[in-house]
């Protein structure tokens, strides 16, 4: 069932006029879709921002447009100001309903991995999957159940059972989440004794010095 979500249609399109309906909490947008025209409007953007928070990103919004068109819309694209942490700018595409259409849905892992209790890692290289499936039939997120997981286990996209009413078109061998082992702590170097006397690189061995003896007194026998 789609969400319904007022909207306005958009005449004037001077940035001061955009910019004074943010003030007013509304945010602008577009509405396009397959041999449609493009129609420019605007939606409360608190309205917005509540409607993908309670349905996902993938909702089919019902958009009404000044209570005279109504069109069967997903939220394409969104613009935020980094610094007011505001929403300015949105895409609306119009579905068919009758279509399938690719999306990306989000990965939700359940439970805890046993295989975490014992000290291994869980990790997710995943987190969203490549879905095919009719607007109404698109899934708001996919669960998976990882409390039976030991170490080493793995779950791919091929281990998941595919549903009746989409298509999973992810790569197979795409791994979704494993339980790695721990990582081992690397061995610190040896260290040699602190107590030990340093060598003394220019010392003479007992052979040397005689040697310097002789040739002292060679030197002397000649004078």
């Amino acid at each position: 069932m789609a969400i319904k979500l007022k909207a306005n249609q958009r005449e004037n399109l001077k940035q001061s006029v955009t910019r004074e309906l943010r003030n007013e909490g509304n945010v602008p947008g577009v509405v396009y879709g397959k041999d449609k025209e493009p129609i420019t409007v605007s939606v409360n953007s608190i309205e917005l921002l509540k409607t993908v928070r309670d349905e996902g990103k993938n909702a089919i919004i019902s958009l009404d447009i000044d209570g005279k068109n109504t069109v069967d819309v997903m939220l394409h694209e969104y613009q935020v100001d980094p610094l007011k942490d505001q929403l300015i700018h949105a895409d609306f595409y119009v579905v068919n309903m009758s279509e399938a259409m690719d999306v990306e849905v989000p990965v939700r892992l359940e439970g805890e991995a046993a295989g975490a209790r014992e000290g291994g890692v869980l990790q997710q290289p995943l987190y969203e999957l490549a879905v095919r499936a009719k607007p109404a039939d698109i899934p708001e997120e996919i669960l998976l159940d990882v409390s039976e997981l030991n170490i080493g286990d793995s779950i791919l996209v091929s281990d998941l059972k595919e549903a009746r009413n989409y298509e999973i078109t992810e790569d197979e061998d795409t791994t979704i989440v494993a339980v790695t082992p721990p990582e081992e702590m690397p061995e610190e170097p040896e260290t040699e004794d602190a107590d030990a006397e340093p060598e003394v690189i220019n010392e003479k061995s007992d052979d040397e010095e005689g040697e310097s003896d002789d040739s002292e007194e060679n030197k002397e026998d000649k004078e």
